[in-house]
Parts: structure tokens; C-alpha cells; sequence
């Protein structure tokens, strides 16, 4: 396996979160698996970036790899997903390379997304997620998955002054 540390937040992390050349095996939640090459550039791409990107905007930046549909890039996320590579932030139809250790291990994650900058925090979520299993034991209710969401402003935002306002 090849594998290129070239960013100091891959220093001593799991090789989940190095990027990978060529199709290569990747260590998963245990499993061995093989990313195929649009889905290792796709999640090369997200890597790269440090806040969320749509499906279209990921599109537009693989375009000169050869890749033409809008399908490959579905498919591609599809299968990061699957793996724990990669979130999809519903509110904002964008995903996001996923940074935390034993992300796909933990009961649930959330997400704080800066309705300013775009800027998103991901953060174990385990205590809302028990209340909210709990919640649906008693209502017997089968949750099939959840999401937490949470928008507001971060605290680079929140110190910038307000825009004016034009009448």
C-alpha cells in the first residue's frame, strides 16, 4: 500500500485519514477494503477540502480525471459512506470527509455548521443519541438513523462585526 502523509493532521492517525495514491487498499473499521479510482479520487477530493462540498461541486473538480456524470459521484459517496469515510450533511446536500477516529464505531455523531463561512465541526454525539434511543424504546418507535444538525454561527463569525444593511 501506498500511502502519502502530507498533511499534519494525518501524523499519527489511523491510515484512514492519510491520502492514498492509486487504488489502494485501505484499513476500514478492520476490513481490508479496495476503493476503486473514482472513488479514490472522490474521496481524495474531500480530503483536500476542509469544509463540505456537493456532489456537483466535487463533479466540476474530477472533471479533467474523466469524470463526465454526475452518477459517478453518487456512486463513488455512496460506497465512502458505506465505509465511514465520508458524511452527507442532509440540511446542506453536501458531504464531508470524516476526521474522527472510530467515527463508524461510535453511536452517533453531530455536526455544527457555520451558516456563515460554511465552516463545520464534527463531534461525537453519544449522550443525545442515547436520550433520543431511549425516547423511541419507550414509543416503540424503530429509528432507522439519525442526524443531528446543528447551524449557527463559529467563533470566527461571531467576533466579525454585522453587515450593513441596505433599506
Amino acid at each position: 500500500m501506498t500511502v502519502t502523509d502530507d498533511s499534519q493532521t494525518c501524523v499519527n492517525r489511523p491510515v484512514r485519514l492519510a491520502r492514498c495514491t492509486d487504488e489502494t487498499d485501505m484499513k476500514v473499521n478492520n476490513e481490508t477494503c479496495l476503493l476503486t479510482r473514482n472513488q479514490q479520487l472522490v474521496n481524495d477530493v474531500l480530503f483536500a477540502n476542509d469544509g463540505p462540498l456537493t456532489a456537483y461541486q466535487i463533479l466540476d473538480t474530477l472533471r479533467d480525471d474523466g469524470l463526465k456524470a454526475p452518477l459517478q459521484i453518487y456512486r463513488a459517496l455512496e460506497k465512502l459512506m458505506e465505509l465511514g469515510l465520508v458524511h452527507r450533511l442532509e440540511s446542506t446536500n453536501a458531504y464531508l470527509f470524516c476526521r474522527q477516529i472510530n467515527c463508524s464505531a461510535q453511536a452517533g455523531q453531530a455536526f455544527a455548521i457555520c451558516d456563515n463561512c460554511g465552516k463545520v465541526a464534527e463531534f461525537p454525539a453519544l449522550s443525545s443519541t442515547r436520550h433520543l434511543s431511549n425516547w423511541a424504546s419507550y414509543q416503540s418507535f424503530s429509528i432507522s438513523s439519525t442526524m443531528i444538525e446543528l447551524h449557527g454561527l463559529c467563533a470566527n463569525c461571531q467576533k466579525k462585526p454585522p453587515a450593513n444593511k441596505q433599506p
